[in-house]
């Protein structure tokens, strides 16, 4: 039967969707500073573009001198992820916390790494979607959203919990082990288990 200490049995899984988002999310980046450092634009489909924003603070632009803040919440929401991730039965909670970790991480990087308004965790977030009505954002954003969400999703629905590689419940082995007992009926006709 699966335990919530049993180890994850996804864990390739995970760190190889972590480091796809971390990927994909710092060559973007990368790009993104490079093509558009000049102010430039690019337009795309409908109200979708590419615009370069460097966000200091919070989700979404807001919360401006909180970058060091955010960045500590960030480590510690890692590092539950990671402990957290130990025990990942299902494929579908295995990738939603790949989502998460790999998104986390490369704004956490950001905030490590590149220049911003100076002191510790300091850096700003490079920002370069922009559907012009909602808040400018990048892939490790929507990684994390879209992982949040799944996560959510899983633990309230339980969508791919416990499944193993074949899309058979990880208990199954043990759900017919109370029916292999052999039934009998006691003196009174009341049904008795015994075990073979």
């Amino acid at each position: 039967m699966s335990e919530r200490g049993a180890p994850s049995r996804h864990p390739w899984l995970i760190a190889g969707v972590a480091l796809a988002v971390y990927a994909l999310d710092q060559a973007s980046k990368s790009w993104a500073v490079h093509r558009l450092s000049d102010g430039s634009t690019i337009d795309l489909v409908g109200s979708l573009r590419f615009n370069l924003a460097f966000n200091s603070g919070a989700a979404f632009s807001r919360g401006t001198g909180f970058g060091p803040l955010i960045a500590l919440l960030a480590i510690g929401i890692v590092v539950v992820l990671i402990w957290t991730s130990r025990s990942s039965t299902g494929r579908l909670t295995s990738v939603a916390m790949g989502l998460v970790l790999g998104g986390a991480i490369g704004n956490l990087s950001d905030r490590l790494l590149r220049e911003g308004p100076g002191g510790f965790l300091g850096g700003a977030v490079v920002d370069f979607i922009d559907l012009q009505w909602w808040p400018i954002f990048n892939i490790a954003d929507s990684a994390v959203v879209v992982g949040g969400i799944l996560l959510v999703l899983s633990a309230g629905f339980g969508l791919g919990r416990g499944e193993d590689d074949e899309g058979v419940p990880a208990d199954a082995s043990d759900a017919g082990a109370e029916d292999a007992r052999e039934r009998t009926v006691d003196g009174d006709g009341a049904p008795v288990d015994v075990d073979p």
